[in-house]
């Protein structure tokens, strides 16, 4: 039987990120979610730990005045929670050091683009804006480095004709809610690995 991932989940916003991890949870998923911290004391996100029985700590915009002193509230609520990754699911913060030097290489972003392409806030408006015709999604190591930490996982998500931005951007989250939960199974059961070129790997 595969040991439960213990993650702490950082979120800003409607937590449906969250929400699709705390439901492939009780679908069988070895992940325990020991902590969640919303960045706004208004994020809907707080109501679904909430719901889930999963402790909350909420923040708001004066705690982040001091973003190195936040970071390192963070950084030791999580440990204490015992949590082995943070799980970046909507967080609209950027983490400094402090917090990436405690969980090194133990921090999962996700974003609704195929890194490297349309890094930034705005990657759904500005692919749609571009004109391509697949775009997608990939869940990725946070670092210094804004959007460029190792790439986990990518799944396109094609620009179909007739298309609206906001049909995309809803195919897009679709596809978000599978490949996290999916990722987490794999570190879960020991099945992602990294190498000496900082390649990250996912077995069978």
């Amino acid at each position: 039987m595969t040991e439960k991932l213990k993650i702490g989940v950082l979120l800003s916003g409607s937590g449906t990120n969250l929400q699709a991890i705390i439901d492939e949870i009780a679908a069988g998923l070895p992940v325990e979610i020991v902590h969640v911290l919303s960045s706004r004391p208004d994020a809907y996100g707080i109501e679904r730990a909430q719901a889930a029985g999963i402790p909350v700590t909420v923040f708001d915009r004066s705690c982040y005045e001091d973003r190195e002193a936040a970071d390192a509230r963070i950084a030791a609520l999580m440990k204490e929670a015992g949590a082995e990754y943070l799980v970046m699911a909507g967080y609209m913060r950027k983490l400094t050091p402090v917090v990436l030097d405690a969980f090194p290489d133990h921090v999962l972003n996700l974003h609704p683009a195929l890194l490297p392409a349309f890094k930034g806030a705005h990657a759904i408006q500005d692919a749609w804006d571009a004109g391509v015709k697949v775009t997608g999604v990939t869940v990725h190591l946070a670092n210094e480095d804004y959007d460029k930490g190792p790439i986990v996982a990518q799944q396109a998500v094609p620009v179909l004709e007739g298309d609206t931005i906001d049909t995309l951007e809803t195919r897009i989250h679709e596809v978000e809610h599978v490949i996290y939960p999916n990722v987490l199974r794999a570190i879960a059961e020991g099945r992602m690995t990294m190498d000496e070129r900082r390649i990250i790997h996912i077995s069978e």
